[in-house]
This record gives structure tokens, C-alpha cells and sequence, in this order.
């Protein structure tokens, strides 16, 4: 079968899998699975690139018949990864899919996938060929040690115009620049919860770095979120484009704010808490599944412990369950002018520390005295 690859800065998941050399195509479906597909930037030199995930199709090859694979899509599943990482329970919801079949599912995708111990030698290897996408302003990247990283959730969180959602519509389109620019070559996904999402800030965006901007909008699938229920929803359509072009970014802008208001009250907070938790978990398998950013706004609420006084008397909605999804979680705020200041809140990695940035006309950019 005719394969294509993908051009973007995936995670490779193992040593033992098979390398093929390819020549870079123009973003096309996906079909297959590449370790290290090594692609011509131009007469340049080649950068590795590569794919994480597996089409369902291959299952073909392994005699499940081609139904079965159908009710897998229609149910949201639509990579090998995706079935070797659920649970039997949860495949057994699927319909039309008996619990032996469930099983004998299982022990085929096992064989594919890796799901076993490797050294943390292999570990460090596959964190270096981790992408990160630039935020567009140096003193924030340097603060992030490159920009926001592929492959992890990063929540971003601070009221209202601090410049969280200009710092979604940058990424849109800085992901879709070179790698050796700061991008990731993959198309984005926009989720908006809130109606802030304006297109023709993406044009002025695209135009600073010298972008075609049609070009730029046609790479950004847009989606408005009009329920929690709906927002949920909106991940097993992702999921189902993502396996189908090259996707280097997720934005969710405000991942919380729906649950917010659908769920009220002390009686239904578990209720909340516990959906809340399957959407971020979801968000969490997309960006293990296919290698990409998920970048997440979170709104604050005023704390009614911190003294009034306190330097910041606000924190995150969503409580320790977005706390522990979220790898890594930014604080902005306000500060002189056009500038915002960005604070690494938590982080397995980066150390606690500042930056300062300006939002300019055309997105994100470097602060100004």
C-alpha cells in the first residue's frame, strides 16, 4: 500500500522498530507507522523526523475482520496505540465487540505496541528528539527551554487579559512552521469554550512570520464547544482527523469554563470532578497517542484564604485533578503596559522562574520597556 509520511518532530516510541527512508511529501494522510523518517529541508541538512502512531488497518494483516475494525473508529478508536492503551472494560462498551474478541484484540495489539519496561538510557533518547513549538517571544521560550513541549499538557492560567488566548492563536501558527524555526511542520486544532477565537488574528500572526496567511488558516481546524458534553465530543473527532493528517497541536481555550457552568454547586462538584477528569485524560492519551502539544487555558477564582493583601490572591479552577493532569502549568499576569509576566508554576522539569512578554497586534512577542 502507498504510504506517506509525516512530516513533524513525533516522539519516537522504541528502538526495536524498523527505519525507513522517505522523501518529504506534502501533508497527506497518514496510513502507516515510521520510526525515523528522514526528510530534505531544502537542499539543507536533513532533520529526522517521526511518527508515533499506528492505522487500525493494520489489523487487517492480523485476521480481524474489517467490520469490527469500522465499530472500533465509529466508537473513537482510531490508532493501534489507542486500543493497547484502554482498558478491556472500556472496549467491551464498544458495540457489536464481544468480550473474546475483546481479548484476542488485546493479545494482537500487545505484540505491537511496547508496553513494557525499557532502561532509562531509552528514556533520555526519546526525550531528545521531543519537539518544542516557540511561543514568539525569546525571553518565554527561554523560560519554557524552547518553547511549549509536543508529547505533554501544558495549562497556561491567570484572569482575564493576560494574554492567555493570544498566546493559543500564536501557537496556532507558529506549530506550523519548520522545525529548524521553532515549529513542528503539523496542522492545529482549535477547541473554543469561550467565543474568543478570531481568525483574523491569525492572518496578522502568519503575515509577522512571513506566512502565507491563507495558507496558515486553512492548517487550523476550528471547533466551538457549546457543552461539556459537546466538548467531549469534539476530542473523538480530533482523534479521528489527527489519524488522517499530520496535527502538531491541540489548543483548548478554556478547558474548565463549560464544566463550570454545567456543573453548580457543592451537590454536583464530584459529578463535575469526575467528567472533568475523563476529558483531561483523554486530552492526555491524544498527546501521547500522536506525539502532540495540548495547550490549555484554565480560568482563576479568588481565594478566599489568601489574605487580600497577599501578592496573588487567586488560583486555578479545576482543583488537584487539573492540577495532576497538566504537565506542566504556567501562571500569567498582568504587568506594565502591553507587558504580561509569566511564572513556571509547576513543572517535572523547568525550574520555578519568571519571564516577561508583550501582546502585540500580532500575537505573542517580546516585552517592551
Amino acid at each position: 500500500s502507498d504510504t506517506t509520511t509525516n512530516t513533524t518532530g513525533y516522539t519516537p516510541r522504541h528502538k526495536q522498530r524498523p527505519t525507513h527512508t522517505h522523501q518529504q511529501k506534502t501533508m497527506a494522510a497518514v496510513t502507516g507507522y515510521y520510526e525515523e523518517a528522514q526528510v530534505e529541508q531544502m537542499g539543507e541538512e536533513s532533520m529526522e523526523i517521526s511518527v508515533t502512531y499506528q492505522s487500525l488497518d493494520i489489523l487487517q494483516e492480523h485476521g480481524v475482520a474489517v467490520n469490527d475494525i469500522q465499530k472500533l473508529n465509529d466508537a473513537g478508536f482510531h490508532t493501534i496505540e489507542s486500543v493497547a492503551h484502554s482498558t478491556v472494560r472500556k472496549l467491551s462498551e464498544v458495540r457489536g465487540l464481544s468480550e473474546a474478541k475483546v481479548l484476542k484484540l488485546k493479545d494482537i495489539v500487545k505484540t505491537m505496541v511496547p508496553l513494557d519496561f525499557k532502561t532509562a538510557a531509552d528514556a533520555l533518547e526519546d526525550r531528545k528528539a521531543l519537539v518544542t513549538l516557540t511561543t514568539g517571544s525569546t525571553e518565554l521560550d527561554k523560560l519554557l527551554e524552547g518553547g511549549v513541549e509536543t508529547g505533554s499538557l501544558t495549562e497556561v492560567f491567570g484572569e482575564f487579559r493576560t494574554g492567555k488566548t493570544q498566546l493559543c492563536h500564536t501557537l496556532c501558527v507558529t506549530c506550523q512552521m519548520p522545525i529548524s524555526e521553532g515549529g513542528a511542520e503539523g496542522k492545529a486544532i482549535y477547541i473554543d469554550t469561550e467565543g474568543t477565537f478570531r481568525p483574523n488574528r491569525l492572518q496578522a500572526i502568519a503575515e509577522r512570520f512571513g506566512m502565507d496567511p491563507s495558507v496558515a488558516l486553512e492548517n487550523v481546524a476550528y471547533a466551538r464547544a457549546h457543552n461539556s458534553e459537546h466538548q467531549m465530543e469534539l476530542l473523538k473527532m480530533a482523534a479521528a482527523i489527527m489519524s488522517q493528517d499530520r496535527y502538531a497541536l491541540i489548543v483548548v481555550d478554556s478547558a474548565t469554563a463549560l464544566f463550570r457552568t454545567d456543573y453548580s454547586g457543592r451537590g454536583e462538584l464530584s459529578e463535575r470532578q469526575m467528567q472533568l477528569a475523563q476529558f483531561l485524560r483523554q486530552l492526555t492519551r491524544l498527546a501521547e497517542e500522536f506525539g502532540v502539544a495540548v495547550f490549555m487555558t484554565n480560568q482563576v477564582v479568588a481565594n478566599p484564604d489568601g489574605m487580600s493583601f497577599a501578592k496573588d490572591s487567586t488560583k486555578p479552577i479545576g482543583g488537584n485533578i487539573v492540577a495532576h493532569a497538566s504537565t506542566t502549568r504556567l501562571r500569567l499576569r498582568k504587568g506594565r503596559g502591553e507587558n504580561r509576566i509569566c511564572t513556571v508554576f509547576d513543572s517535572p522539569t523547568l525550574p520555578e522562574a519568571d519571564a516577561q512578554f508583550a501582546v502585540g497586534p500580532s500575537g505573542i512577542c517580546d516585552a517592551t520597556d
